[in-house]
């Protein structure tokens, strides 16, 4: 099901751990997880609901972020290779 996953949250350094950049790291990997989990299962709403909210989460951190140094939001986003918010 799950084959190869671009983010890998075991390499980020322990002191880093906590980071902006751990979380979203993490939090993409599970919408990641979810979205192929949706792909099988399209009328799950329960996993629908969780990954609004885990989304949304890493919008409000990826804003926070942005607010606080773009050059490390920028390099973020470069990595993930995600969209960041409007």
């Amino acid at each position: 099901m799950i084959k190869n996953l671009s983010v890998r949250p075991s390499l980020i350094p322990r002191e880093q751990r906590g980071s902006v950049e751990s979380q979203v790291c993490y939090l993409t990997s599970r919408i990641k997880r979810l979205t192929e989990h949706l792909d099988l299962h399209g009328r799950d709403y329960s996993s629908q609901r969780g990954l609004w909210k885990i989304v949304g989460k890493r919008k409000r951190l990826l804003i926070y972020l942005f607010k606080k140094d773009r050059l490390r939001y920028k390099n973020l986003i470069d990595q993930l290779n995600i969209r960041g918010p409007r």
